[in-house]
């Protein structure tokens, strides 16, 4: 796959020679609406005899139009957003810098610019992507204008109870500790990349070693509490399960001043794995992060919460 970055204005140099059908969106997440989208453009693709795009944005667009809500955390950021869409047989993916001089583009210009001028034979997109300055671009306004591609309108995927699948409603879910939400929305466990680093290493002194994973770029952080986890070792390709804290472990620290961290206490593991690459599946909240009034208190909580993680992770293999 080509990745070609575009920043506004865009030149002829990063204009694609080929038929194209492209999909288009910010994509954060890849959950089962974008998933529907890009499964159109493939089979649009496909049927027409174009090769297969993939255009998004980066960063969020929040970060230019609305600077007191900016959106500066990702639940895959670009790098595994990217990664993923190459896994899916693209062949060529726009990253297009959202930056103050794009986000002046009329929708005029952008269908020109971007669509036209590039080679655009099918636009593909969710029914409510908008486009051009102040969003004046959309879905239905393609529909109804004579443009010299086609254009292919995804409607809005949900859940039960008519819940609505998006970003904003994963990213909540999130926050609230909800991962068997993220799970459906996803169509996968919510996953943070990221490396074993060095930490206190006081989980060792009471028999609980954890693996300190330092994320690898700005992921959406879940709840702070306890977690029922699994960790894939990259260099082993080997996934273990585990239980994992989340917060600022307030029994030992003041939480108003301790960073957050993500410790993974593997079960029935002892080795080093200091420096390698992890992959944090987050599958089951157990419990909100809690001071205990003591190291005995802590342990036997501890030890609780691993019995529920085992006991979670072996319902999910039935």
């Amino acid at each position: 796959m080509e990745v070609i970055e575009i920043s506004h204005p865009i030149n002829s140099s990063q204009f694609v020679n080929e038929n194209i059908a492209l999909a288009i969106g910010f994509f954060d997440g890849i959950h089962i609406g974008h998933q529907k989208v890009l499964k159109k453009m493939l089979e649009v693709a496909e049927h027409n005899d174009l090769k297969k795009a993939v255009m998004t944005f980066d960063p969020h667009p929040s970060v230019v139009l609305n600077p007191e809500k900016k959106r500066t955390t990702y639940l895959t950021p670009i790098t595994d957003k990217v990664e993923a869409i190459e896994k899916l047989g693209v062949d060529y993916c726009f990253v297009v810098n959202f930056s103050s001089s794009f986000a002046d583009v009329s929708a005029d210009e952008f269908v020109e610019q971007y669509f036209i001028r590039n080679h655009v034979k099918a636009v593909i997109a969710g029914y409510d992507f908008s486009f051009g300055k102040y969003g004046k671009g959309n879905m239905a306004s393609l529909q109804e204008n004579d443009y010299p591609f086609s254009v292919h309108v995804v409607s809005k995927q949900t859940l039960e109870e008519d819940v609505k699948i998006s970003t904003t409603n994963i990213r909540t879910s999130l926050e609230l500790g909800e991962v068997e939400a993220c799970t459906l929305a996803l169509g996968r466990p919510y996953v943070i990349k990221g490396m074993v680093v060095q930490g206190e290493k006081r989980g060792r002194t009471i028999g609980f070693p954890t693996a300190n994973v330092e994320p690898s770029d700005e992921y959406v952080l879940p709840r702070n509490g306890v977690y029922a986890v699994t960790l894939l070792i990259k260099s082993r390709n080997k996934v273990y399960e585990g239980v994992c804290n989340v917060g600022v472990k307030p029994t030992f620290h003041d939480p108003s001043v301790s960073q957050v961290s993500i410790e993974v206490n593997i079960f029935d593991f002892e080795e080093s794995i200091y420096g390698e690459r992890v992959e944090v599946f987050w599958h089951h909240f157990i419990r909100p992060e809690q001071k205990f009034n003591g190291i005995d208190a802590l342990v036997e909580q501890i030890s609780k919460d691993k019995e529920k993680a085992k006991s979670l992770l072996e319902l999910d293999k039935q």
